[in-house]
């Protein structure tokens, strides 16, 4: 995990514009981008278009259209280059159940030039895998330790990590945030990191995108994002109407109310008001409650073209903003 500074770093990773259609659902112009040196924790309620998004990457679904680049590279004509050098670990294993460890080596080390035995072994043993033991033996979270592990072997620049805490007990998953902040100290490496667990990203995650049905609601800096919003609480009858509608996620109790806002419209609020500074986890259960508020007042302010979010961040730098 790296300081944002003034000095504007390439694009891993890159989605302009993304669009596909589904029955029911659809991805709807989906625009960010993953500078290196930086972990971008990619969230959003289930069947908001995490994994889609992930897939679309990945090109295991084509595009109805858009653009997606990553190192710099079409993710279509490049596609055999780049699949070497992203590491993925999905939510469920893709590892056939008869493999023992070793075989999972065996058959995966000769497709990636760069693939580490050292490392591999190393990683295997640090996270208490046995390499005789065979697949359909591991429990849910040890199958996500040994993808982890065989993302990590083979030189990756790119990991791609959908869910890749799910299963893994406490320990587990502070071992996995060390390794992924050790791997990103090599500033032309980057992580997009999907998850539900907002206390990890709290922990490592540089940038911040909210994707909601289908559409990117948020992409920018975490720190950003926990400037940009406070908790307010008060007793009930405080707001008026209007007032409400200055609160997102607004929820009423027995003795009171509380929500988030934006803090340029704390102005608007009565001052008996209480404020407290919101957390990540307070941020995106407020934001899946905000329904039209969101449609209406989060869309990201910056050009539909969110590769701009780096540039906007250092001339707000440059300003003393």
């Amino acid at each position: 995990m790296n300081n944002v500074s003034n000095t504007i770093p390439n694009n891993i990773l890159e989605l302009n514009n993304v669009t596909k259609h589904f029955t029911g659902f659809s991805l709807q112009n989906v625009s960010f981008s993953l500078p290196e040196g930086f972990i971008m924790g990619f969230i959003g309620k289930n069947g908001a278009g995490k994994t889609t998004t992930i897939q679309s990457i990945l090109n295991m679904l084509p595009l109805d259209s858009g653009a997606i680049s990553v190192f710099g590279k079409d993710h279509l004509a490049d596609e055999p280059e780049i699949k070497s050098k992203i590491g993925i670990v999905m939510d469920q294993s893709f590892y056939l159940e008869e493999w023992k460890i070793t075989d999972v080596e065996k058959a995966l080390s000769p497709f990636y030039e760069k693939w580490d035995s050292g490392l591999f072994s190393s990683l295997l043993s640090q996270f208490g895998l046995d390499k005789k033991k065979k697949v359909k033996s591991l429990s849910r979270g040890m199958r996500m330790k040994l993808m982890i592990v065989v993302a990590l072997s083979h030189g990756a620049g790119l990991l791609i990590l959908d869910e890749p805490t799910s299963g893994l007990d406490a320990v587990s998953r502070s071992e996995l945030m060390e390794i992924l902040k050790n791997f990103v100290m090599d500033e032309k490496k980057g992580v997009l990191f999907s998850t539900h667990n907002t206390q990890d990203l709290e922990k490592i995650a540089d940038y911040i995108t909210f994707i909601n049905d289908g559409r990117i609601i948020y992409s920018d800096t975490k720190d950003n994002l926990l400037e940009k919003y406070v908790l307010v609480k008060g007793k009930q009858n405080t707001l008026s109407d209007d007032q409400k509608k200055k609160i997102i996620g607004y929820r009423d109790y027995n003795f009171g109310f509380d929500g988030l806002t934006d803090v340029n419209d704390l102005k608007f609020l009565p001052a008996s008001v209480v404020v407290e500074p919101a957390t990540l986890d307070d941020i995106v259960i407020r934001f899946n409650i905000g329904g039209d508020f969101i449609e209406k007042n989060i869309r990201n302010k910056t050009k539909n073209d969110t590769g701009n979010i780096v540039e906007n961040n250092v001339e707000k730098k440059e300003k003393g903003v």
